[in-house]
């Protein structure tokens, strides 16, 4: 039997439209609060419809030399155009992007997840250097 992880896929999120993209500082005092965007389809837009759409974007963190990571957020985009007349046809739409406001102590490394409802599991990470 697989393991989860043998299923979240990751890619060059400049090139794959499903990778999700962490927007941050690369370097950040500590305990000082920052603000951290994770999108989908930022240079290559990912479809918003009733049957293809991400469902959301989950944020975590992983300080250096700790033992686990620690979630941060998680974002659900549960408006996809559906209606009673049909796909499509609903009167909004969630746009896949979180926008959370965080601080650390320590160096550490930032990962997002996102679920697309028709290609699965996508992740990124990112490093974020305490001065």
């Amino acid at each position: 039997m697989a393991n989860l992880s043998e299923h979240i896929q990751s890619a060059d999120w400049k090139k794959e439209k499903h990778v999700p993209a962490i927007d941050c500082p690369d370097t950040v005092k500590a305990d000082e609060v920052f603000q951290v965007t994770v999108t989908l389809g930022k240079e290559v837009a990912h479809p918003n419809t009733t049957e293809h759409h991400i469902r959301w974007i989950r944020l975590y963190y992983h300080d250096q030399g700790g033992k686990f990571a620690h979630e941060v957020a998680h974002v659900e985009f549960c408006a996809h155009g559906e209606s009673a007349e049909g796909p499509n046809q609903g009167p909004v739409y969630t746009h896949h992007e979180a926008v959370t406001n965080v601080k650390i102590a320590k160096s550490g490394v930032l990962h997002a997840l996102a679920y697309c409802n028709i290609h699965g599991l996508w992740e990124s990470t990112k490093a974020i250097t305490v001065s």
